[in-house]
């Protein structure tokens, strides 16, 4: 026997079995697929669909004076309408019916626009504002900062920031806050009391 070889074969087993017990086979990380973009959009995707036919009431938790036509008011979300690339959310303050919230699946990821109607359904002069998510975000918070459009047709709104936050089975909540200014407002809704739905958003 070759002096050593022994020692040298145990030592070769050893290493066999920690390799083992580390997994040497190639596994997935999970970890990774949890916190990528594509997953963090498509759970809070899955968590607006699982809203739909839903309505609910909400309360003003943060606001300034330019915001206060929310103080008062009943203001009622309906998760009205559901398609695979589109959610529209109307946003009922007292019985003014001209807002919809419009969240769009794009190949980029996703987008919030803000249809705004009259009382016979034709187009408001400012609406369509909004913009797309520049981050992935969470499962239960999405942002989009102001786009061109919006910079083009309300300069005041360049540095708008939308939040969309959605806790399931608990909150979802609407904000908006502009960059450089204390302009403020955050509306909570409780998604543990569903209320009757409304009726429909003006135009539709």
């Amino acid at each position: 026997m070759i002096p050593g070889s022994r020692s040298v074969r145990v030592l070769l087993a050893l290493l066999l079995l920690a390799a083992g017990a580390c997994g040497g086979e190639p596994r997935s990380d999970t970890s990774a697929a949890l916190t990528s973009p594509a997953h963090a959009q498509d759970s809070f995707w899955t968590g607006l669909q699982q809203l739909c036919g839903l309505a609910f009431e909400g309360r003003v938790v943060e606001s300034n004076a330019q915001d206060s036509i929310f103080l008062g008011r009943t203001l009622t979300m309906h998760v009205r309408e559901c398609t695979e690339p589109v959610v529209r959310i109307p946003f009922h303050v007292g019985e003014n019916r001209s807002r919809t919230w419009v969240l769009t699946r794009t190949a980029e990821g996703l987008r919030l626009k803000h249809d705004h109607r009259h009382e016979d359904g034709s187009e408001d002069a400012v609406t369509q504002y909004g913009g797309d998510a520049a981050t992935p975000g969470t499962a239960e918070r999405q942002e989009f900062p102001a786009d061109s459009f919006t910079a083009a047709l309300v300069p005041a709104a360049a540095t708008n920031i939308w939040t969309v936050e959605l806790i399931p089975g608990r909150t979802f909540a609407y904000a908006l806050r502009r960059e450089g200014t204390d302009r403020r407002v955050r509306i909570e809704f409780d998604l543990t009391r569903p209320v009757e739905p409304p009726p429909p958003p003006w135009g539709h």
